[in-house]
Parts: C-alpha cells; sequence; structure tokens
C-alpha cells in the first residue's frame, strides 16, 4: 500500500475514531441523569407512547429481529447507545425516514433511552435467509476483510469489527444484518440522504459501485455475528 494511500485509510479510521468520541459526549449531555429503565423499554416496544409512536414490535418485532424481508433492520443486541443516537438524528433531521422521524419526534429524551436500552438487551435468533450468489458473497468478503486497493477502500472490518461484529457503543454490527437494508443504507449514504456520518461512511459509499453494494450486503448478511460480538460489551 502506498504512504499516500496508507495515510487516507488512516484519516478515514481516525474520523470514525473522532466521530464515536464526539457522539459519546453527546450521548452522555443528551441522557443527563436518567438511568434507563429496561422494563419501561419494554412496554414502549410492545405497546408505544400516548404522545403519537406506535409499538416498536409491529416493525421490528418484539425481539428486535424484526420480519427479515430487510425493510426494517435487526436491532436486537445493537448498543443501546447507537440505538439512541439513530433515534435522535431521526428526531433531528440527520437521518431522513418518513416512517422513523415522526416516531423518534414522539419520544422524550427518557424514552429513547428506555426503549434503546430494553433492545440492547435482547438476544433474538438469526432467522434463517435464502442465500445469496456464492460469487457475490466472495467478493463482499474480501472487501469486508480487505477492502480495495485500488479505490483506496479500506476494510468494512477496520471499523466495523472481525465478522462485522461492531465495535461499541458508536459502530454498530453488521454481521446477521439483512441485505437489503444494508444496501439500501449505503446507496442512502451515497446519494447523501443520510447525513449522519458524512466523513465517514457517505465517501466509503460513494466508492461502492452497485454490485460491490450488492456484494458486501450480502456478505453480511450471511455472518452470524453472535459469537465473536459476545466479546463485545454492549453499553
Amino acid at each position: 500500500m502506498s504512504t499516500n494511500r496508507a495515510a487516507k485509510n488512516y484519516k478515514a479510521v481516525a474520523t470514525l475514531v473522532g466521530i464515536g468520541i464526539m457522539w459519546c459526549a453527546h450521548a452522555l449531555a443528551a441522557a443527563g441523569d436518567h438511568q434507563a429503565d429496561v422494563s419501561r423499554g419494554a412496554a414502549i416496544a410492545a405497546q408505544g407512547v400516548a404522545a403519537g409512536a406506535p409499538a416498536c414490535a409491529e416493525c421490528h418485532a418484539y425481539n428486535g429481529a424484526s420480519d427479515g424481508s430487510g425493510a426494517f433492520p435487526r436491532i436486537a443486541g445493537q448498543s443501546a447507545y447507537y440505538l439512541a443516537k439513530q433515534l435522535r438524528d431521526y428526531s433531528s433531521g440527520g437521518r431522513d425516514n418518513a416512517v422513523m422521524t415522526p416516531i423518534a419526534r414522539a419520544l422524550s429524551s427518557e424514552d429513547t433511552a428506555d426503549v434503546a436500552a430494553y433492545y440492547a438487551g435482547v438476544n433474538a435468533p438469526f432467522l434463517p435467509l435464502k442465500d445469496a450468489q456464492l460469487m457475490l458473497v466472495e467478493r463482499g468478503e474480501q472487501l469486508a476483510k480487505v477492502g480495495d486497493a485500488a479505490k483506496d477502500l479500506q476494510s468494512c472490518n477496520s471499523c466495523h469489527g472481525p465478522g462485522g461484529a461492531g465495535e461499541p457503543p458508536a459502530i454498530p454490527y453488521l454481521g446477521g444484518q439483512y441485505a437489503q437494508y444494508i444496501a439500501f443504507q449505503l446507496t442512502m449514504w451515497k446519494r447523501g440522504f443520510r447525513k449522519n456520518s458524512p466523513d465517514a461512511m457517505a465517501d466509503v459509499a460513494k466508492r461502492l459501485n452497485d454490485q460491490e453494494t450488492a456484494a458486501v450486503a450480502a456478505y453480511f448478511q450471511q455472518v452470524n455475528a453472535s459469537a465473536p460480538a459476545a466479546t463485545h460489551p454492549k453499553e
């Protein structure tokens, strides 16, 4: 790897680390002295809140595994910090979604912390899914583990951890996440519709063509992240 390319990759990793530190500081400020109530979070997941947020379980399932279609992400076991941040980003407009934005805005900061803590602690099974084409998965594995020097692309695992297990609290797991959802989010970053990681994920997404996006998504869907994720504490 050339010195210039190595410097670019180091800068990308450093950017993610910096973003993680900044997010953590913001999360602490937003949380204040509130101690997350998992039982109350479970009730919100099952019933919603009177202010207008429906039950999370309607789309994500009570166990956080969603329905396997990829229209809704798997959120079981994702870090409470990351889940809460995404809800705040929906509320603030940093992340746009016609369904999630009004839901997030109907949640108080305490609601957000409680439901995030609930789903972070759920251990849901990985649903059986249709296998993707072998060549597509192999290309995705190469990008995930090695990257692509010709495109100045670092490996996905350098930030998301071995097997896409995540690097809590700021960086989510990808292993076992639905391919359709991963591909859709990469496309949103690429087109500028998702704005909550402009210096990291948006840059990565723009370097991937459509086939590579599909390959990465297909690879991570078939990786069961439960084993490597067990080495990382959920925060």
